[in-house]
């Protein structure tokens, strides 16, 4: 197994300062401040309706698509605002890449799933390229042995958890920079979230990957800090094993040993 990086080198990927959401006059977000280190994986945690999901997609703009959503406070991508007037947020979307909590592949054939970012972006000139990011990503995705032959057959047609990784493999096809997963894993059976799970642990290599999860179990598993969110509130983020050991705050706490949440 390759060795870790000692803590502590990983430089800082994305930013959030005093981030605050609204939907039309409810405040669902209440100053978040945030590090999102490279490399690392960061899971968002906390009780139904807290913030989570909603921050996640702060982080590649996918609000925007929501009617009477608005985004106060700055979220930096290597110190570039990602609200910026310059930025275009499709292209943002390819640098911060996101799987759902269902998964989602589009109605084509496996290969055409992979295909659809790159042909979009112009990544690919030629179809040489085209299979060499198709074979890349499905490896990637620990998906390509299970698929090979069957390039050409719908996505909708694999399992849950194969369709889930084809997801993953399509969101690593444009090659980001971050991968957003918000509760990848709970429409899985457990053999099929251990895939996923060790999946994520290889990704970090490549990718920096924030995970909202309900599983704290999970949380301990693949990430290295944990966020906790509350009504709002991002209460604290330290070092996984801090928060599921040693937590500072009495509501970190009390979600962790089940007392609510």
């Amino acid at each position: 197994m390759a060795s870790r990086p000692a803590a502590g080198i990983h430089g800082t990927k994305m930013v959030a300062r005093d981030v605050k959401v609204f939907y039309g006059a409810k405040q669902a977000l209440k100053g978040i401040n945030l590090e999102i280190q490279e490399n690392r994986v960061m899971a968002l945690i906390g009780p139904s309706g807290c913030g989570k999901s909603t921050f996640l997609r702060c982080l590649n703009r996918m609000n925007d698509t929501i009617e009477n959503c608005r985004v106060e406070g700055l979220i930096a991508l290597d110190g570039e605002d990602v609200y910026g007037k310059s930025i275009d947020a499709v292209q943002l979307r390819a640098r911060v890449g996101m799987v759902f909590q269902k998964p989602n592949p589009f109605p084509k054939s496996i290969y055409d799933n992979i295909a659809y970012g790159p042909r979009i972006h112009g990544i690919a000139s030629h179809r040489d390229e085209m299979d060499e990011i198709v074979q890349t990503s499905l490896k990637r995705a620990g998906l390509w042995n299970e698929v090979k032959d069957r390039l050409r057959e719908p996505g909708t047609g694999l399992s849950g958890g194969q369709q889930q990784r084809l997801c993953i493999a399509r969101a690593i096809a444009v090659s980001p920079e971050v991968i957003l997963m918000d509760e990848p894993c709970s429409a899985l059976d457990p053999i099929a979230t251990a895939h996923i799970e060790e999946l994520i642990d290889e990704l970090r290599e490549n990718y920096t990957i924030v995970i909202v999860t309900h599983n704290m179990q999970q949380a301990a598993r693949v990430s290295q800090k944990t966020a906790f969110f509350h009504l709002g509130d991002m209460v604290e983020c330290d070092d996984t094993e801090e928060i599921f050991t040693n937590p500072r705050d009495e509501r970190t706490q009390g979600y962790i040993t089940g007392r609510y949440g």
